[in-house]
């Protein structure tokens, strides 16, 4: 990992995703590109006349101070931070961004309070998730060094997973991460009997890493949604962050179903790393 890219509007939740691209920074010896979008309106950016230019001129400098004050933490010594202002109206275009530079991660704050789907559908996080081809970090609430100690990485072991999983476990070894892989057993259609879960994982996995070692890091629980069987495994295993693979375009709803009481929605707090599949 040499570049992570930080969407920034001076929030207290950005302040928190700067501070986790920190520490991964400084696990990585990376770069972090600090990302603010001025949203300044096309007339402001393309009329000619003094006025409309000193306007133009005035919000750029208040962006700098901004960035001045906000790059000014404690947790940033010794970390190589680069500020860049973009006249961006749309989180989508921060995909743009990161290919533009070669990132190899956004982390992103969120504001979301109520669980897992919260967190991005309907968000500028969604929007940052949906188009983007490199993952994506959503940071909640302060970060600690060791939310990268323990990850539940959640998929179904199908074979579009495998790419995610094999971006996932190649990031995580890096980190020196306790990785758990979690399969959610659902009711229904989608029930499955332990042989064939158990054929389906050593399938997936033969196909992956070319061997089964990995067969003991792979968890199975039974719930009513994916939702509820992530956050119920999270809290028995003491995850620090959950990672899951994302369809992109088709958003997360695809992923995700069904709402969870306010008792589990607590432990949504966890970082969420998502991996395009």
């Amino acid at each position: 990992m040499k570049k992570i890219i930080v969407p920034v509007d001076f929030s207290k939740h950005s302040e928190y995703a700067m501070e986790a691209a920190a520490i991964l920074a400084k696990k990585h010896k990376a770069s972090i590109l600090a990302l603010h979008m001025l949203e300044m309106s096309d007339a402001l950016l393309t009329k000619s006349d003094g006025e409309q230019h000193a306007k133009a001129v005035f919000f750029l400098k208040l962006a700098e101070k901004k960035f001045d004050e906000f790059l000014d933490k404690d947790f940033l010594k010794d970390v190589d931070v680069i500020p860049i202002v973009k006249h961006f109206k749309v989180f989508s275009e921060v995909n743009e961004v990161a290919k533009e530079h070669n990132v190899d991660l956004i982390v992103m704050g969120s504001h979301g309070v109520s669980g897992l789907t919260e967190i991005f559908v309907g968000s500028n996080t969604e929007k940052v998730v949906r188009h983007s081809d490199i993952p994506v970090l959503v940071i909640k609430n302060k970060p600690k060094a060791s939310d990268f100690d323990t990850i539940v990485f959640a998929c179904d072991f199908s074979d579009e997973a495998i790419k995610p999983y094999l971006k996932a476990s190649k990031m995580f070894d890096t980190l020196n991460s306790k990785l758990h892989l979690l399969y959610v057993n659902l009711p229904g259609e989608r029930f499955k009997s332990t042989p064939d879960m158990e054929a389906n994982v050593k399938d997936f996995l033969q196909k992956a890493e070319g061997n089964t070692n990995k067969l003991n890091d792979v968890n199975y629980v039974a719930d009513l949604t994916v939702e509820k069987g992530i956050l119920n495994f999270v809290k028995k295993s003491k995850a620090s962050l959950i990672a899951i693979p994302t369809h992109g375009r088709t958003g997360l709803a695809h992923f995700f179903e069904g709402s969870i009481s306010e008792d589990l929605a607590n432990h949504a707090n966890l970082p969420v790393m998502t991996f395009k599949i």
